[in-house]
């Protein structure tokens, strides 16, 4: 199974906020994708929403298939899962400069591990993620910026780290997020507001991408998509993204690496997800865990060293800061593969729909433009 490279500059969800800004007309920030000038734009981030999975059920989702002649393909970047993709969307950066490299991953300076997403390590995510968001560049600039999601995620590190400064609206019903959209969107004289959906990833990962579960909730996805653009004024621009895609692994293809002793010598610690492993080792015992893993995988996952993986260039440029952060070893499944870790990590066994590594299904996102007019 081919694998596909981030496009970090070009094409990737980390040059989706910058360009709003540039459209926006904030000083210092470029237009790479080339967005409509306008004063006022709502980002609709569907997590999940893979843009092999919405063309394979377009029927599903009309609204959303509609902007697909004129939206654009992205990649996300690497792994591609929510934590990571949600960081370099705010900050406008790669992983390697942003330093969130995974749903979780080591604490260098205490040996521990953070979870991303739940941020249940007591790092700063001040200093964990040190470089200004879009956000505060945007409102720097004297556009209003709002953040619509869950009331939960207001307090959380990860929205320390990758939406500081946007005014957060904890809206936890759909009617609670048009509400919050149509109010936002219309403050002051320009306004950036980014609303965020997590169900389709929530259905997908329990029930999987292919089930009839997953196609009702594009549906639903697809009339909440349509009833934001309806919340916006006619000649605001609304942006619809994803963070990733999905693959769904059977239970006869996965490798459970704390039920195989082989594939734990050597290891002080698994972090990551079960597409995309990060793997630390025990001082002197790299070459031999790659081996073992290698062995192991064969061609259904690739197998590198950090150094390997930074100069394929995944993370993008890596600073001296975040490197120690990325696995001694990675491995990213290629084929219908997940490698779980049951004793550690016991929830992963119970999910389907996966995602984190570098397939098409996986990396490859939409960017639909509706101009309203």
């Amino acid at each position: 199974m081919d694998t596909v490279r981030p496009e970090y500059g070009g094409a990737s969800l980390a040059d989706v906020l910058p360009s709003v800004a540039g459209a926006l007309k904030v000083p210092g920030d470029t237009n790479t994708l080339d967005l409509p000038e306008n004063p006022r734009y709502a980002v609709l981030l569907l997590d999940g929403l893979g843009w092999n999975l919405l063309h394979a059920n377009a029927d599903a989702a009309p609204y959303l298939a509609s902007l697909l002649p004129t939206g654009r393909r992205l990649t996300a970047g690497v792994p591609s899962t929510t934590a990571v993709s949600l960081s370099s969307l705010g900050t406008g950066l790669p992983p390697g400069a942003h330093g969130i490299v995974g749903y979780s991953s080591i604490v260098p300076e205490t040996g521990g591990l953070l979870n991303a997403l739940s941020w249940d390590s007591p790092v700063d995510p001040r200093r964990w993620q040190p470089h200004p968001t879009v956000f505060e560049r945007v409102a720097a600039a004297g556009v209003m910026t709002r953040n619509v999601s869950k009331a939960r995620f207001e307090k959380s590190g990860l929205t320390a780290a990758a939406f500081r400064g946007s005014a957060h609206r904890g809206s936890d019903s759909i009617e609670d997020r048009l509400d919050a959209t149509r109010f936002a969107i219309r403050e002051g004289s320009s306004a950036l507001v980014y609303v965020y959906d997590s169900q389709l990833d929530y259905i997908g990962h329990n029930f999987g991408s292919e089930s009839l579960e997953w196609r009702t909730e594009l549906l639903a996805a697809d009339q909440f998509a349509q009833r934001v653009r309806s919340s916006l004024p006619r000649d605001a621009i609304l942006l619809v993204v994803a963070d990733h895609g999905m693959i769904d692994v059977s239970p006869e293809d996965r490798v459970d690496i704390d039920a195989e002793p082989d594939l734990t010598s050597g290891l002080t610690l698994v972090a990551g997800e079960s597409r995309f492993r990060h793997l630390y080792c025990v001082p002197g015992a790299v070459d031999d865990v790659r081996a073992t893993y290698q062995s192991r995988v064969g061609d259904r996952a690739l197998v590198l060293t950090r150094d390997q993986a930074i100069a394929e260039g995944w993370f993008g440029p890596v600073e001296p800061r975040v490197a120690p952060r990325i696995g001694d070893i990675v491995v990213a499944a290629l084929g219908p593969l997940s490698l779980v870790a049951g004793r550690r990590f016991p929830q992963e066994a119970a999910l389907l729909g996966l995602h984190g590594s570098l397939t098409e299904a996986e990396m490859a996102i939409p960017l639909l433009i509706d101009p309203g007019y």
